[in-house]
C-alpha cells in the first residue's frame, strides 16, 4: 500500500523511490554494499528508537500505559515518549483495550492515514481476542488484527508495565531487521471465522485424560493387586468456626413512606399495583421496611399521564428522572422508570407494559421526553438495544450501534452468528 504525497512517492518499504534507486546506485561501485549496509543499519537503529505512538486507547489497558510512560517505568528510554495527537506524525498504534464495532471504521480510518512503515501493538487479551466480551458479545471485535495488521501481542488482562515495554523491545527488535532484504510490507488481516474455543479446548483435555488413562490402566490395576488394602488418603476436615452475626442498622427514612406514597397514588389512579405484590394493602406495603423501594405497575393506557403527575404534583416531590429501561419478558417487554425527589429524597419505581407484535416482535409506547429532557436519551437507548418505538419521540435512532445494525442485541431471542459466539456453560 503506497503512501505519501510528495513527487518522490512513498514505496512499500517505507523508503521514497529516490533514496532506493541511489541506493541501487551505490551498490555498483566498489565498496558501495557494505556503505549502503552501514547507512541502512543507521537508518533502522534510528528507526527502532524513535517510533511515536498515537493518542489511542480505549479501556482499562489505557491505565497500564499511562503507568509505563510515567517515571517509574519511564517509557522516554527507549524513545517511545512522544505520543501524537495526529497520525500524519505518528507510525505506531498501541490497541490498549476493547475494541467495540462502532469504533472499528474509525481505526482502520487511523491506520489508513498513516505513513508507512507503520506499527501495531496489541495490548492485553481484549485487544487480541475481545477477552471477556469474547463470548456473548454482540459489538466487541474478536482482536484488532481483524481490522488492521498487527506486529506485536502482549498478552494479560491488562498486562503490566514491564510487559508494554517487553512488547516495545520485540517490536523495536523486528524494525532493526528491516531493510531492502527485509522490506517492510502491509500484511494479511486475520480471516478466520469465530469458533468456541472453549469447548475446543475441553474437548482436547478430556482426549488427553483418556489417553493418559488408558496408558496407566495396567500400572493401576498392579497396583491394586500388591496393595489391596491401600486406600488414598484423606484430608482432615477444618471445624468451621462460627462468627456473630453483627446488629445490622436500620436506616434512616427518607421523605415520604411508602404506604403514604401508594395511598396518595391510588387515589388518583386506582388501577395502579404493586409489582410481585397484586392487591397489597397501604398496610403491609408498610411492613416491607424502608429499604424497600415502592415498585408499581401501571397500565400502559395510563404510562404517559402517570408520568406526568408524579412529576407536577407537589406533595409527592417526584421531580427527577434517575433512569428508563426496559425488561425483555420474550412475549412483551416492560418499561422501567426509577423516580426521585431531590427535595425530599424518597424513591418511586413505575413500570408498563409493552405487548410486541407477534410478527416483528416490535412494541410501542407513548414518550415522556418532552416531560423530562434526560429521558429522550434513555428511550433512544431503549430502542437502539430493544426494538421499542417510543410515540412522538423527536429523535428516535441509534444512540449505540450503527444504523445499519441488524436487528436489537439485548432481545432475547436475537441471535447473529456472524458477531455472536454462544457461551458453552
Amino acid at each position: 500500500m503506497a503512501q505519501g504525497g510528495s513527487g518522490m512517492g512513498i514505496s512499500s518499504s517505507g523508503a521514497s523511490v529516490l533514496v532506493r534507486q541511489a541506493g541501487e546506485l551505490i551498490e555498483r561501485a566498489p565498496g558501495g554494499i557494505k556503505l549502503v549496509d552501514a547507512v541502512e543499519l543507521l537508518v533502522a537503529w534510528g528507526r527502532a528508537n524513535s517510533v511515536w505512538p498515537l493518542v489511542y486507547a480505549t479501556s482499562c489497558c489505557a491505565i497500564e500505559m499511562m503507568s509505563t510512560i510515567a517515571a517509574r517505568h519511564d517509557l522516554a528510554r527507549f524513545g517511545y515518549e512522544v505520543m501524537r495527537a495526529s497520525v500524519r506524525q505518528a507510525d505506531m498504534i498501541i490497541l490498549a483495550g476493547t475494541i467495540n464495532e462502532k469504533m472499528a471504521k474509525n481505526l482502520v480510518t487511523l491506520y489508513e492515514q498513516m505513513p508507512a512503515p507503520k506499527y501495531i501493538i496489541a495490548m492485553g487479551s481484549c485487544a487480541i481476542s475481545g477477552g471477556p466480551f469474547y463470548y456473548d458479545s454482540y459489538s466487541v471485535i474478536k482482536g484488532g488484527d481483524r481490522l488492521v495488521p498487527v506486529d506485536v501481542y502482549i498478552p494479560g488482562c491488562p498486562p503490566r508495565p514491564e510487559a508494554l515495554i517487553q512488547g516495545i523491545l520485540q517490536l523495536q527488535e523486528k524494525i532493526k531487521k528491516e531493510g531492502r532484504r527485509n522490506p517492510w510490507k502491509v500484511r494479511d488481516t486475520l480471516k478466520v471465522p469465530f469458533e468456541d474455543i472453549f469447548s475446543k479446548a475441553q474437548a482436547e483435555w478430556a482426549e488427553q485424560e483418556k489417553r493418559k488413562d488408558e496408558e496407566l490402566r495396567e500400572a493401576r490395576e498392579q497396583f491394586k493387586r500388591d496393595k489391596p488394602a491401600s486406600t488414598a488418603p484423606k484430608s482432615a476436615r477444618l471445624k468451621k468456626e462460627e462468627f456473630p452475626t453483627p446488629p445490622r442498622r436500620k436506616p434512616a427514612a427518607q421523605g415520604i413512606s411508602n404506604w403514604t406514597l401508594l395511598q396518595m397514588i391510588q387515589k388518583k389512579f386506582p388501577a395502579v399495583e404493586v409489582h410481585d405484590h397484586p392487591g397489597v394493602s397501604p398496610k403491609a406495603v408498610a411492613e416491607l421496611g424502608p429499604d424497600y423501594i415502592l415498585d408499581l405497575v401501571v397500565p400502559p393506557e395510563q404510562y404517559r399521564e402517570f408520568a406526568e403527575y408524579v412529576k407536577n404534583e407537589q406533595s409527592l416531590g417526584l421531580d427527577m428522572l434517575i433512569q428508563l429501561t426496559c425488561v425483555d419478558w420474550k412475549d412483551s417487554f416492560d418499561i422501567v422508570v426509577q423516580m426521585l425527589s431531590c427535595r425530599d429524597g424518597h424513591k418511586l419505581f413505575f413500570r408498563s407494559r409493552a405487548e410486541k407484535d407477534p410478527a416483528t416482535g416490535d412494541a410501542e409506547i407513548a414518550t415522556i421526553s418532552d416531560l423530562y429532557l434526560g429521558a429522550e436519551w434513555h428511550e433512544r437507548e431503549v430502542y437502539d438495544l430493544f426494538g421499542v418505538r417510543f410515540r412522538n419521540n423527536a429523535d428516535l435512532r441509534r444512540i449505540f450501534l450503527e444504523n445499519d445494525f441488524p436487528g436489537y442485541p439485548l432481545r432475547k431471542d436475537y441471535d447473529d452468528p456472524t458477531r455472536v459466539v454462544k457461551r458453552p456453560y
